[in-house]
């Protein structure tokens, strides 16, 4: 039984898993970036990418399906790629924060002075609306920024005020108006 386990995991030179396994992540987060890109607008990036996806696809996917009924391992590395690829292309997607994001920031009145003035000294556009809440009145801050700098921006607000509500949603379209253009790094 070992020698029937063993003869299915060794059938395959180990290169050739290797070479599968590390082409098809490579493909599958080239992949991910070209979907993501796509959806947020950046067409041609989206399109050089899918160049380059579509090749290695052909030569990983013929390299896996000749000899597969014979050596089933290649498709099984084949998978593993896969599921890596998409974990990896999505860590990247995260990393590089393309895109645009609007901060909602619900506060009491003082607090949301105190915010829109740290905010504004920071260099980030901010627009407040007058609300009524449950119990108080409050004021609802909007800013607009890139995705890159949501965390900077989150982590300014917490540090002026722990009982802020702070919802972020990413935006496709900004037209108008006043965005950060520069891009700031968490420290």
């Amino acid at each position: 039984m070992w020698e029937t386990i063993w003869g299915f995991l060794t059938a395959v030179p180990l290169w050739e898993l290797a070479l599968i396994l590390f082409s098809k992540i490579i493909e599958v987060t080239i992949s991910t970036m070209r979907i993501i890109l796509i959806s947020k607008g950046y067409r041609k990036p989206g399109t050089i990418l899918s160049f380059f996806e579509i090749i290695l696809w052909v030569f990983i996917a013929s390299r896996v399906i000749m000899g597969i009924a014979e050596f089933p391992m290649k498709g099984i590395v084949y998978s593993i790629g896969f599921a890596v690829g998409v974990y990896i292309g999505s860590l990247l997607e995260n990393r590089l924060a393309m895109g645009k994001i609007l901060i909602h920031v619900i506060s009491d009145n003082d607090a949301a002075n105190m915010i829109m003035k740290v905010l504004r000294d920071s260099g980030h556009g901010v627009t407040s609306v007058d609300a009524h809440g449950k119990d108080s009145e409050r004021t609802v801050l909007m800013v607009f920024a890139n995705r890159k700098n949501k965390q900077c921006i989150i982590d300014l607000i917490e540090k002026t005020s722990d009982k802020a509500f702070i919802v972020a949603n990413e935006v496709n379209i900004v037209h108008g108006g006043y965005v950060s253009p520069w891009r700031r790094i968490a420290k």
